[in-house]
Order: structure tokens, then sequence, then C-alpha cells
């Protein structure tokens, strides 16, 4: 039996972190009640954020408060999340990539260790087909460019063999700045890289976000099919709220304010 295709949607306006994290939770809990009628969409949300430091499992409150009061002094949200890894940033000039896909579709069911593996794949075949650039193997999970410049992190979370969180690419330059203020993913002689500088033009956002589908839906062998939000029911709905929710909001410091 052939598998059902994924869904894509790219939000066209920065969206705040916390409220797409309740956008993530609202479609995994569709998805579950879903499941029992086969009936379910595996999807992928395409999108940038308004500037935020998240962390993830690995690190508690207490030892990030002093971080917490810093960074959001210079303009930025701070959320915890329940994503592997660890203190990151996304913001506006990086496409964020949040895939929900039941893994339990394919037979055998794909493993955890696979599913990530194959997304590190899709966004290095990415970078080598548009860009001409080629990664550098590493220890750490995530795309470089080098030994020391990473230009993509992963950090997932599965559960009911459903995933949520994904991935996050650097596209433009302006997540250099912010990404300069923190340590990110706890790898302190690793710096942020982006696309632009690394072929020495123009890239945005939205063109990659087209980019990226094409080599997810090459590397996890399933079709991939624009998502028409306006027919897609109480996932639709959500979307749009979030959507309108991201245009009220206005504007986001551009810069760190240091």
């Amino acid at each position: 039996m052939s598998l059902p295709p994924v869904f894509y949607h790219y939000f066209r306006t920065p969206l705040p972190y916390a409220r797409t994290l309740a956008l993530q939770e609202k479609l995994h809990q569709i998805q579950l009640a879903a499941r029992r009628t086969s009936s379910h969409h595996d999807l992928l949300l395409l999108l940038q954020h308004r500037p935020v430091y998240t962390t993830g499992r690995r690190q508690t409150a207490d030892e990030l408060a002093e971080e917490r009061t810093r960074l959001t002094g210079i303009g930025a949200d701070f959320v915890q999340a329940a994503r592997g890894g660890q203190l990151t940033y996304h913001g506006p000039g990086q496409l964020v990539g949040y895939p929900l896909l039941d893994l339990a579709r394919t037979s055998p069911a794909m493993g955890i260790r696979d599913y990530i593996c194959r997304m590190q794949r899709a966004l290095q075949a990415y970078l080598a087909g548009e860009h001409g650039l080629r990664h550098v193997p590493s220890e750490h999970t995530g795309v470089f460019l080098d030994a020391t410049t990473k230009v993509a992190s992963i950090g997932v979370q599965v559960r009911h063999r459903l995933t949520t969180h994904g991935f996050a690419m650097n596209v433009t330059r302006e997540p250099l700045a912010w990404f300069d203020q923190a340590v990110a993913c706890g790898l302190a002689d690793v710096k942020a890289g982006c696309i632009e500088s690394a072929v020495c033009k123009p890239v945005q956002v939205e063109d990659a976000a087209g980019g990226v589908v094409a080599a997810f839906g090459a590397i996890y062998k399933r079709d991939m099919e624009k998502l028409s939000v306006e027919s897609a029911g109480e996932v639709g709905q959500a979307i749009i709220e979030l959507e309108e929710e991201a245009v009220v909001a206005g504007e986001w410091p551009r810069t760190p304010a240091l």
C-alpha cells in the first residue's frame, strides 16, 4: 500500500513561538484522535519565528534563570520546550520546519534515529542541490558547512509514534547577530552560519521553503501536496487563526538591543 501524501503549509508572517507550540499540540491531538479511522493527515509546517531563545529537555528553569533575564533584555522571547537539545535561537531569516508525521505508517514503522537521519539528509540534499553547498560530517546532530560553522539544527519529539518539533536552517544573515548572544546547543566552539554568507548572494526564506519541500519528499519517499487551509477543516482553521494572530502582533526586533 502506498503512503498518503504529506501536506505542507508555509506561514508568510513570523510566528510567536509559544502559540506555535500550542498549534503543534492541537494538531498532534487531532492526528491522534483521527488515527483510529486512519483519516489523519501527515503535515509539514514551514515558517519563521519572531525572535526567541528556546531550550530543550536537558536544561532546567533554575539553570537558565540568568540567561532568561539577559536574553529577554535584548528583545527576544524565551520559551522552554519539550524537544530534544539545548538552548538555541529561532527568528526571522531562518526557515523552521515542523513535520507532524505518523511514523507508524511505514512498514515496518520508521525508527526515531532513521527519522532524524533522513531529516538531516534532506537538508543536506537541499543545500547541495540548490546552492552547491557540501556539508562536513560532524559528531553533532545538525548540518555543518565546516568543522565549526553550523547552518541547521534538529530537535524533535515523538509521542505515540507521532512527531513534533523539527529543524531550523539559517537562510539570511539576520539570525547571526542573535546567535552571537548565546552558546547554541551547548557547543561553545561552534558558530552559526547561513546560506547567504556561504553563497555570497541574497537568498529568500520563502524560496528555500520550496526547495526543502522537494528534498523532504525525495528523502522520505512521500508525495508532497500544498495544504488547502480553507478546506482542511479543524486543521485549517487552527492554522488560519495563528496566521491572523501573527499579523496582529505587528513588527518584531530586527537586531538585539545591546
